[in-house]
């Protein structure tokens, strides 16, 4: 539950910092040189002060929920191990060959395919 408040928040932060860097001036002036009754009452250094302190805390608050994400994220724990582990050794239950290293494979008397017998020396 908590997890999914986190990406929740992570989300609505991340749709915040896209408005706010499409406000931001550009070189060549943006969005935020249309809005002069905002400039009229703030200025316009203090426009885009406080638009790139805001771009700032915005990125800091994802990388922190970031990492607490990632701290709280929910895990499937299972008392049998891993998925690789448990095919791991339903294969080694499975496979005759799977010998412990230093011993050989058993020999194997060869059964012709048709199962005729063959006589020597006739």
């Amino acid at each position: 539950m908590f997890y999914l408040l986190l990406i929740i928040l992570m989300v609505i932060a991340a749709v915040l910092m896209c408005f706010i860097v499409l406000i931001q001036n550009s070189k060549g002036g943006g969005l935020a040189s249309g809005f002069s009754s905002s400039n009229a009452i703030m200025g316009v250094r203090k426009t885009t002060d406080f638009l790139e302190k805001a771009t700032w805390g915005l990125a800091i608050f994802i990388v922190v929920l970031s990492i607490a994400a990632a701290w709280v994220v929910p895990t499937t724990r299972s008392t049998q191990g891993s998925a690789i582990q448990q095919q791991a050794l339903q294969e080694e239950q499975t496979n005759p060959l799977n010998l412990p290293m230093g011993t050989t494979a058993p020999i194997v008397e060869e059964v012709p395919a048709n199962g005729d017998t063959q006589e020597q020396g006739n």
